[in-house]
């Protein structure tokens, strides 16, 4: 908790500090960091610009962005993790409420209910399913270029690929069934198109080897871990990556 009050102590500092620049400097600036993966660097920036307009979209959007990547990054516990998650779906949604056609608002609503989902019981995972999907094929649709929506649809995918019997059975029983897809091949068709859009970006080629790995192809999965193994670490969420690819190197070995 110490650790997280001191990291936190000069985001809050230079929001206040930033308030007194020109918006459009500061947003620029935050979007550059942001661009660049550098979120412990963009959340104050972030921060700033929804305090001094609560409504402007972009804000939203790409605050709720940096909001649920923070937390993700940044936070030990889970309990922390899931306000900046929260925080993020908050953002995203009311950003999605003024213009329903923002590319980058769906997306921050389908990432913020990605990572709310990870560590939620099957039924919440499954009934969350459904949003998920809808969010970022809306998301796609308005932006067919959104590497990152790809890479959660992947995810997506692959998750319900993965469900067991049971889960199977509680999709079709208390939820209806789900969007058509979930399989392996579909969420490889996705990190791959991930991969072009976003080529140097580590961790859609490691979530590729990863959805090989589940195949059972291990061949596909080492060409694609090598790949991803072979980028260079640029960001504290590729170090991350880094580390699952060498977990997963273990693996195949």
């Amino acid at each position: 908790m110490k650790k997280n009050a001191f990291l936190l102590l000069p985001i809050l500092l230079l929001s206040g500090a930033l308030l007194s620049q020109n918006t459009k400097d500061v947003y620029d600036k935050a979007m550059v960091l942001k661009s660049e993966f550098k979120y412990k660097e963009a959340m104050p920036y972030f921060q700033a610009l929804i305090k001094v307009d609560s409504s402007n979209i972009d804000f939203l959007a790409n605050g709720s962005q940096v909001y649920t990547r923070f937390g993700y990054l940044y936070m030990t516990s889970e309990s922390e993790k899931q306000k900046y998650f929260h925080t993020g779906e908050y953002l995203a949604k009311k950003a999605i409420a003024k213009d329903e056609k923002n590319a980058e608002a769906h997306y921050a609503y389908a990432l913020a209910l990605g990572r709310i989902n990870e560590n939620e019981s099957s039924k919440t995972k499954i009934a969350n399913a459904k949003l998920i999907r809808k969010e970022v094929d809306r998301a796609i649709e308005l932006n067919p270029k959104q590497a990152g929506a790809y890479h959660i649809l992947g995810r997506w995918h692959a998750t319900i690929a993965g469900f067991n019997a049971v889960e199977k059975a509680m999709i079709n029983t208390f939820f209806g069934g789900v969007p058509p897809g979930g399989s392996y091949d579909d969420a490889v068709k996705c990190f791959q198109t991930a991969i072009s859009l976003e080529p140097k970006n580590m961790i859609h080629q490691y979530e590729l080897a990863n959805t090989y790995y589940a195949m059972g192809n291990k061949v596909s999965a080492k060409v694609w871990l090598d790949k991803a193994m072979a980028l260079p670490v640029v960001s504290d969420d590729d170090k991350i990556t880094s580390d699952k690819c060498k977990q997963l190197k273990k693996k195949l070995n």
